[in-house]
């Protein structure tokens, strides 16, 4: 069955100038049950995550100034958000739906978050409008848990995963795999366990090609019990910020690749959508929906 997260907070009014790309997350459930992929009882609704489960990969003191909306000035700037309580509601409702989607991953073999991707926030800072870092919280509650053993986080976002590597540097059971332009955001890097710069205006296929001799060795050598994939739809031709050039097929074939190594590991994945800036809406969307159809048309779900 497939399972989504959906996050009533994402429908409710945020500040002008950060509507777009918010809207997406109210589109997407919207479009995937127009389009028949997806029934209401296809979406489950998160709770809370309490301060204990931030956490696993936070600061306790970063996070207690982000509950008690206490971030110092330099901080908030370093987000892009002026804090709130409505936005750390959603951040925590964010971070409880891909928790929940793990083990629905575990479940059913794929498990999706409606928002997410997160990754820019570190250990002890939040940065690129990412306050905590959703995957990562979940991977930690996962090892933790010793629900996995073995997790591999696969971020394909255009923008280098830097919160997720700064949280798990030299973890050696928790693997990030970040591939990424190299001269995009964000312009001072961390180091993940293995990190693949790419250069402006790659295409469908040296993209592909790329993705193919890294991700299978990584696969191979970590042999994965659980993956957390970061779907990112920036990587398009069309992005306002992603400076690559993809296409729509591209990218579904990238995603294709991801699922089936996934399937091929025997590993449950959780997806998270991740960034998408083209100036036409539709296509974000269109992009982040055919990740749900190859996921639904892979698992059979």
């Amino acid at each position: 069955m497939l399972k989504v997260a959906f996050h009533p907070a994402y429908v409710h009014p945020v500040p002008e100038n950060h509507r777009f790309p918010m809207e997406k997350y109210e589109l997407i459930p919207a479009q995937l049950i127009h389009e028949g992929l997806a029934k209401p009882e296809n979406f489950f609704e998160p709770t809370l995550a309490d301060r204990e489960t931030l956490c696993l990969a936070h600061d306790s003191e970063y996070v207690d100034h982000l509950l008690n909306l206490t971030l110092d000035a330099k901080m908030v700037r370093r987000i892009g958000f002026a804090l709130s309580e409505e936005l750390i509601i959603r951040e925590r409702l964010l971070v409880d739906g891909t928790i929940k989607a793990c083990a629905f991953a575990q479940q059913y073999g794929v498990a999706f978050n409606g928002a997410g991707g997160t990754h820019h926030a570190g250990k002890k800072y939040g940065e690129g409008f990412c306050l905590l870092n959703d995957q990562a919280i979940a991977a930690a509650y996962l090892f933790r848990s010793q629900t996995a053993k073995r997790i591999l986080i696969v971020d394909l976002d255009v923008h280098q995963g830097n919160g997720t590597a700064h949280i798990f540097t030299d973890h050696p059971y928790i693997y990030t795999f970040s591939m990424h332009g190299e001269k995009n955001y964000p312009f001072v890097k961390e180091r993940s366990h293995l990190d693949v710069g790419l250069p402006d205006g790659m295409d469908d296929d040296q993209y592909l090609q790329k993705l193919e001799e890294t991700l299978k060795p990584t696969f191979e050598q970590v042999r994965p019990d659980f993956v957390f994939y970061q779907a990112g739809v920036d990587v398009l031709s069309t992005d306002k910020l992603g400076k690559l050039g993809l296409t729509p097929d591209g990218c579904r074939a990238r995603d294709l690749f991801v699922f089936q190594l996934c399937r091929q590991f025997n590993a449950p994945v959780q997806v998270s959508m991740g960034g998408g800036y083209s100036e036409a809406l539709r296509h974000i969307v269109d992009a982040h929906i055919a990740t749900f159809r190859t996921a639904i048309d892979l698992y059979n779900l």
